[in-house]
């Protein structure tokens, strides 16, 4: 039997707010809490801490999706690169000015996008938008 995480799209307006909102079902009887990555989302969604146990089916229902496609859209994934950077040491600025560009060229994907393709990348997660 599939365990059902609804999202609630109230909730988020920005990439804390979405993490906020994952933790509380992810990873709510943990005594930690999901950073704010885009790797990290991904590997708990394959699995083995959390509410995820390994392959198990999990039923995401995500309630205001439309309303993430512009919260989580361009403006908001420029400045997420942006702010990537102010960290040269960290991060690969070569890479984010790419992304950049991509983004203001028009062929880039934004933060909800890349979240989509996390998505479905683990076939365990079955996901409905409303």
């Amino acid at each position: 039997m599939a365990k059902t995480c609804t999202i609630d799209g109230s909730k988020i307006y920005d990439i804390p707010s979405f993490y906020k909102e994952i933790n509380r079902f992810f990873i709510s009887k943990e005594d930690w809490k999901l950073g704010e990555s885009l790797d990290a989302l991904s590997e708990l969604f394959y699995g083995g801490y959390g509410e995820t146990k390994g392959n198990e089916e999990i039923h995401l229902v995500w309630k205001e999706f439309e309303k993430h496609k512009t919260d989580l859209g361009v403006e908001l994934t420029k400045n997420y690169y942006r702010n990537k950077l102010n960290f040269p040491s960290i991060f690969n600025t070569h890479f984010i000015e790419q992304k950049l560009s991509e983004l203001e060229n028009g062929t880039g994907k934004t933060y909800f996008e890349i979240i989509q393709e996390i998505i479905s990348e683990h076939p365990n997660i079955k996901i409905n938008y409303f």
